[in-house]
């Protein structure tokens, strides 16, 4: 077929674009991208290994055309036959995560990577969309960080999103043309929500406890993109012309989203005005500090659409409308780390951070 931005017609007086192989497609992101890539009239594969199919925090409203449920480490050509395009979110996905086993995270976020690329490419597969990510620069004493920076990551995770953009890199030729997108820290409401992202976090402790907590100092900068507008960003990219995208990395984000985090934290005071911030200093261990040029995507006509602002009313309303409690902030549903933890004292992940067949049954 030809560029995905065009519908082929089908049955009737329908019509419908290309299938989209989604890995990670029951997660953070993926859950909010299969919703807007159906919405776009895309049918949807997904490919996830079940490990948060049971959260629902807000209703999962799209339906994929057809669920692969397997680790993408065992991924196979087979399994994208028939498929368009690829975005690949699938990852064991935040630093603590990374820092719980830097093996397992080389062995999923890089290697597997790749493994899924090689098999995308030996299908046929003419595009993939890769979820990298602004972590990769670290820490950065340029005014912002545009993507010929060199890379400076500080963690397994960023190591890792580094090593694969290199390997995918040497994959890339007339018939497969991946795709970098390096996301911003991502927050707004998914239902696969994660509470330990930091606009979520602070809005979680201000909604509850009346005290915005923040550990660092609260002086680093952080880039930050919505959830949806990163899922805007993959439907964007996927629909370009290859020669505008080919082998190329665009960073994702909001130029109006730059900011401190104890900017974030009186956004979220503003939101909440019965708290109080607390900055406790007691992280000095996290050094990233860095602000981040989107001009990149922005010329390719990518345009986000939430700021900050925005993101908070949207959590603090949906914390009120579901009846947020404490015991769903200690819930493993929405803690990455706290869910792979549970995982593994209940015998149900290996040592390599691999759903055992009950768990894999279970969800």
């Amino acid at each position: 077929m030809g560029d995905l931005g065009e519908t082929e017609a089908v049955s009737g007086d329908t019509q419908r674009r290309g299938t989209v192989l989604v890995t990670g497609n029951e997660g953070y992101i993926g859950s909010v991208l299969t919703e807007v890539l159906v919405a776009r009239g895309y049918g949807v594969v997904g490919y996830d290994n079940g490990t948060f199919r049971d959260v629902a925090f807000v209703p999962r409203t799209a339906a994929v055309e057809r669920q692969i449920t397997k680790d993408i480490r065992d991924a196979e050509p087979s399994d994208f036959q028939g498929v368009d395009a690829v975005v690949h979110l699938a990852a064991l996905s935040n630093d603590p995560l990374g820092s719980l086993n830097p093996a397992a995270t080389h062995a999923v976020n890089h290697r597997a990577t790749v493994r899924v690329a090689e098999c995308a490419k030996a299908a046929g597969v003419p595009r993939f969309l890769f979820s990298s990510s602004c972590s990769m620069y670290g820490v950065s004493t340029e005014s912002f960080v545009t993507e010929g920076a060199a890379f400076n990551p500080q963690t397994a995770y960023a190591e890792a999103k580094v090593a694969a953009e290199r390997d995918l890199h040497g994959l890339a030729d007339a018939r497969f043309s991946p795709v970098y997108l390096r996301n911003a820290t991502v927050f707004g409401v998914s239902p696969r929500m994660r509470l330990d992202l930091v606009v979520q976090n602070l809005v979680a402790y201000g909604f509850l406890n009346g005290t915005i907590t923040i550990l660092s100092d609260g002086t680093p900068w952080r880039p930050l993109v919505h959830v949806r507008d990163v899922a805007e960003a993959f439907r964007h990219f996927l629909e370009l012309p290859r020669e505008q995208v080919h082998d190329r990395a665009f960073n994702i984000g909001n130029r109006d989203n730059n900011l401190q985090i104890r900017d974030v934290a009186h956004m979220v005071q503003h939101a909440l005005p019965d708290t109080r911030v607390e900055i406790r200093n007691e992280n000095p261990g996290d050094t990233r500090s860095y602000r981040v040029s989107f001009d990149r995507a922005y010329d390719a006509g990518y345009r986000p659409r939430f700021v900050v602002p925005d993101g908070v009313v949207e959590i603090r309303d949906t914390f009120q409308r579901v009846g947020f409690s404490a015991g769903d902030f200690e819930s493993d549903a929405y803690i990455t780390l706290k869910r792979y933890e549970r995982l593994q004292a209940e015998g149900r992940l290996d040592h390599e951070l691999r759903l055992t067949g009950a768990a894999r049954s279970a969800g």
